[in-house]
């Protein structure tokens, strides 16, 4: 199949490269000027300049493909910079949509999160607004919800990267979060953090499943862990001590407050809420489906976390 892929050179893309590519498929990626480097198995894959602002250039990448994946997403917006949840969640996915009606391109893969809704956060009311316009378009869909994504980021963004970073490797004790005046709940919230190649491969595997038309499917590792836990598996993985204290999220809220609109401070209110309401999910069956063993967030699949150190390997299938 020759595919579309927008959000090609980010964390999760290159997985999503890679494994099209491993399953005979054509990647055509929409690649911003300057981030061909970015790019990997750049030989095996075609690649057209543009963003997805440019009309012209989406309905190029769109030229003859059988399928489109949709995996823009932002992790926090700067709206005086022109990034914005709005713009590459909804009025972009709704224009690379409505170019693929139009260029008769009926498979269609969102990259969606879990927990989304018409309520939420502007993350997540953004997410939603993409799932119900595509659900409008007369395409044949699949949308797919995953929880924390982790796995070697290749030099970009990545959940556990961060976590190490920021939190194991400062100073500071590492925040355990709770709500109230009590702490006898302090990290408890939980998570399921997903393999990024698991990912990867349920989305290929899906373009063409056509029991998977129609269908919205949380994608979640094998444990739901808390965030107590989750620490605790990285700093495991990286023989790093753990110093963790019970931190009141009101405190931390009030700082955001006062900061979260410079890029410096860690994490914004919005982030804060949706860590607190937590992010698990069940995703047995759907592996299951797909014949795929999802990796644990473990030591051995943590192992990319430390120079020198290698990954574990890919998971069969």
């Amino acid at each position: 199949m020759r595919v579309a892929l927008f959000g090609g050179t980010g964390f999760v893309g290159s997985y999503l490269v890679d494994e099209l590519i491993e399953h005979g498929h054509q990647p055509v990626l929409l690649v911003r000027p300057g981030s061909e480097g970015r790019v990997v198995q750049s030989a095996a894959v075609t690649l057209v300049n543009g963003d997805v602002a440019d009309e012209r250039a989406i309905s190029e990448v769109l030229d003859g493909a059988d399928a489109a994946i949709y995996n823009i997403g932002l992790l926090r917006e700067f709206p005086a910079r022109g990034v914005s949840f709005r713009e590459l969640h909804f009025e972009a996915a709704r224009r690379v949509m409505g170019s693929a009606v139009r260029s008769g391109v009926k498979r269609f893969v969102l990259m969606s999160a879990n927990g989304v809704n018409a309520q939420g956060t502007a993350y997540q009311r953004t997410k939603y607004m993409a799932e119900e316009y595509l659900k409008t378009t007369g395409l044949d869909w699949t949308i797919f919800r995953p929880s924390v994504i982790f796995g070697d980021p290749r030099g970009r963004t990545e959940f556990a990267t961060r976590l190490y970073r920021e939190i194991l490797c400062s100073p500071l004790p590492a925040p355990l979060f709770f709500k109230g005046l009590l702490p006898n709940r302090a990290g408890c919230f939980s998570l399921s953090p997903v393999h990024a190649g698991d990912v990867a491969r349920v989305f290929v595997r899906s373009l063409t499943d056509a029991t998977a038309v129609g269908r919205i499917d949380e994608i979640g590792g094998p444990e739901a862990l808390t965030w107590k836990a989750v620490l605790r598996r990285i700093a495991d993985a990286t023989e790093k001590p753990l110093f963790a204290l019970p931190a009141p999220v009101w405190g931390v809220r009030a700082a955001a407050a006062l900061l979260d609109r410079f890029a410096f401070f860690p994490i914004t209110r919005e982030q804060l809420d949706m860590l607190m309401a937590g992010n698990s999910c069940d995703s047995q069956a759907l592996f299951e489906r797909y014949g795929l063993e999802p990796q644990r967030f473990d030591r051995d699949s943590l192992g990319y976390l430390v120079s020198g150190r290698p990954a574990s390997a890919a998971a069969p299938g």
